[in-house]
């Protein structure tokens, strides 16, 4: 049985050696056949050189090089495409995800007969009270929005079976969240509790937490299109009957008054509209960019021992 484990780099230099002297060790306890492919994400700092040095003294060791950094999802999809194991290994490389969870969750797959077991924190999530929050309010809009329930604070760390893999790498959007592609891929998946470390801050900044929740919903969701319809609806036959009411008092002899409330209900609709219009760009533009059919990621070399 062979094992690949597949990781990515992007300003991981301080990682990599311990990762890899880890992750050997808890192979080599495992199987006797085995890979690692670590992708370079266009990393800016000397993750990739180093990762190129393990080579010599691991030489099942493999690194792809991309021409950029094209993020985290797809430097993933990409080492699992170039992935030749019978089971799959996908793991960050700062090591909050211990590598030594390869052991228990194969006992566990081959146990229950699964396709995935996953990792998720144990204890709340990390960070500041902001940050929680914000973390909390993000996962109860994706249970209310998307079709498919993300388990909540599931880690990258997880393993899984060829045929899983197989049927994964069959996603080729340009824009998604790849949380919401392990789920809609199904098979028989299940998660594991674990401590999850925290060795650095964070790369994911508000911003980009905003563009993954952006790209979460409008992935995998239709609702926000079908909510527009219906306010738009409601809005309509509230203007019919609020009109409707003015005409009758116009002809009972009453003039119209409220300036306030007209420009408020003006201020009001503007911004409603401004929205909507906003949300169905979003839509617009996945399809923009989909249509393209540009290469889901670039190699610029593979660095291995053939």
């Amino acid at each position: 049985m062979k094992i690949s484990v597949v990781t990515t780099l992007y300003n991981s230099a301080p990682y990599v050696s311990e990762f890899v002297q880890r992750m050997c060790a808890e192979l080599n306890t495992t199987t006797d056949d085995h890979e690692i492919i670590i992708v370079d994400d266009g990393s800016p700092d000397g993750s990739l050189q180093t990762a190129v040095a393990l080579m010599d003294r691991e030489p099942r060791l493999k690194v792809i090089e991309l021409s950029r950094n094209f993020g985290h999802h797809k430097a993933m999809m990409t080492g699992l495409e170039h992935a030749t194991g019978d089971l799959v290994f996908l793991i960050d490389v700062d090591l909050e995800e211990p590598p030594e969870l390869l052991g228990p969750f194969l006992v566990v797959l081959r146990d229950e007969k699964l396709d995935v077991v996953y990792g998720f924190q144990r204890a709340r999530r990390k960070g500041s009270l902001i940050e929680r929050l914000g973390g909390h309010l993000a996962w109860k809009l994706l249970d209310l929005l998307l079709p498919v329930k993300i388990p909540h604070n599931h880690s990258t760390v997880r393993l899984m079976t060829r045929d899983y893999v197989r049927v994964l790498i069959q996603h080729k959007e340009q824009k998604t969240a790849i949380g919401g592609l392990w789920v809609l891929t199904g098979f028989r998946q299940k998660g594991i509790a674990f401590d999850k470390g925290r060795r650095r801050a964070t790369s994911y900044s508000l911003g980009r937490r905003l563009l993954v929740l952006l790209d979460s919903v409008t992935s995998f969701s239709e609702l926000p299109l079908f909510l527009i319809f219906f306010t738009g609806c409601a809005v309509m036959f509230a203007s019919v009957g609020v009109g409707v009411y003015l005409i009758v008092r116009r002809l009972n002899g009453h003039m119209a008054e409220g300036w306030v409330s007209t420009i408020v209900s003006i201020g009001f609709f503007g911004g409603l509209t401004v929205f909507s219009i906003g949300v169905v760009g979003l839509y617009v533009s996945r399809i923009f960019i989909e249509t393209k059919g540009r290469p889901y990621t670039l190699i610029r070399r593979i660095h291995d021992h053939q």
